[in-house]
């Protein structure tokens, strides 16, 4: 057993709430950064598919001109969301979060470097896609690599943060800040396992946007709902079973966890893997019948559900990690009956605003696309 004076304390100020509503509040938040992530970073990856892997020249550099566009406002949302699950995490796990950080400090504070190189790569491919197609097709892959790298210190920390009785041997082996967990097993498990999930959530996103466009250039629309639809099946393959890869990476007592010791965690388990297989099941039924509703609603409907159970799984994982060395019960909470209301209510404000401006954008992507289909309309003629 590590020594318990080599983990801080605590905060001595207490909750301003209890404890699960800060549970609550993380799984939500994380959920929302979760998904602008995905769709993110597999538009991106889509967006070179498209480019270098079509058959038809001119149809892939559209679609890659199309996810182009998209990504310099999804990583600002991505960017926006993941703070909130970054405070709540702060705030419940500070001590370990904290240690684990400055375990890493180095490669922690090239996240941001990287999170800004990747950000002008964005843009630039956004302006320039239509002009220097291929010079954009560059940019947006070293952006790519650079959310891949931003991914793994993030897989890096979370491992360090749930593992604190290997602190003392990382710091003495290398005390100036350059610690990662490669020795983790689960690491490279667990960091595939949510980057292959955002390839499958960039295949969703390329069949949003054949709904977008069914009525008004269907022929298009039909070529974006078959190139995202095997996307999305082929990496939700892979997710399956590297999903199974994480989780006989785990301790063995954190895996049965998930296979009979608890029957909560058993049966989120069971729903997120027959969830992925049914998704599979519905996008294949909807390419062959090329059904836009039963790939547009009905599979994301699915993986909703599978989502949550996963990003709960995730969440119980950490506390079995911290089992020995935290227990929620112990938390000091003074609930601040005067301020948590106005939280809720400013945090509801804010999730209304957000669908606000989802609609909006949708509106004007829209009224862009048709205008642009009429001038082309128009040329032809």
């Amino acid at each position: 057993m590590m020594q318990p004076s080599l983990i801080p304390a605590p905060d001595p100020n207490p909750l301003p709430a209890p404890y699960w509503v800060f549970a609550v509040l993380l799984v939500t938040t994380f959920i929302l950064h979760i998904v602008a992530m995905n769709f993110m970073l597999g538009g991106g990856v889509m967006a070179l598919v498209a480019k270098w892997r079509s058959k038809d020249r001119e149809i892939g550099n559209r679609v890659f001109i199309d996810l182009a566009k998209k990504l310099p406002v999804l990583l600002p949302a991505t960017i926006t969301l993941g703070i909130a699950p970054l405070l709540f995490v702060q705030v419940l796990y500070g001590q370990f979060f904290y240690t684990s950080s400055v375990l890493m400090a180095w490669p922690w504070l090239l996240v941001l470097v990287c999170l800004t190189v990747a950000y002008y790569g964005f843009y630039y491919a956004s302006f320039k896609g239509g002009q220097r197609p291929g010079r954009a097709g560059a940019v947006i892959l070293g952006s790519i690599v650079l959310v891949f790298l931003i991914g793994f210190m993030l897989s890096n920390n979370i491992t360090l943060s749930q593992t604190p009785q290997i602190w003392g041997r990382k710091y003495f082996a290398d005390p100036a800040g350059w610690n990662l967990n490669l020795t983790d097993p689960s690491l490279f498990p667990r960091y595939l396992h949510f980057m292959v999930a955002a390839l499958a959530l960039g295949g969703l996103l390329v069949v949003f946007m054949a709904l977008a466009n069914w009525k008004r250039d269907n022929a298009y629309a039909r070529q974006l709902l078959q190139f995202g639809g095997k996307g999305f099946m082929y990496a939700t393959m892979a997710q399956v079973v590297e999903g199974v890869l994480f989780l006989v990476s785990l301790p063995s007592g954190l895996r049965l966890l998930f296979l009979g010791n608890d029957p909560v965690a058993t049966m989120l388990f069971l729903i997120g893997i027959l969830g992925s297989i049914a998704s599979i099941v519905l996008m294949a039924e909807a390419l062959r019948k090329e059904d836009i509703r039963m790939a547009a609603y009905h599979v994301p409907a699915i993986i909703a559900v599978v989502i949550v159970c996963m990003a709960t799984m995730r969440d119980m994982l950490r506390n079995a990690y911290l089992a020995p060395y935290f227990r929620p019960g112990d938390l000091a909470v003074r609930t601040q009956w005067t301020v948590f209301p106005v939280f809720l209510g400013v945090f509801a404000a804010g999730a209304i605003f957000w669908f606000v401006m989802i609609v909006r954008y949708r509106k004007h992507a829209a009224d862009h696309g048709q205008l642009r289909a009429s001038k082309a309309s128009e040329a032809a003629g």
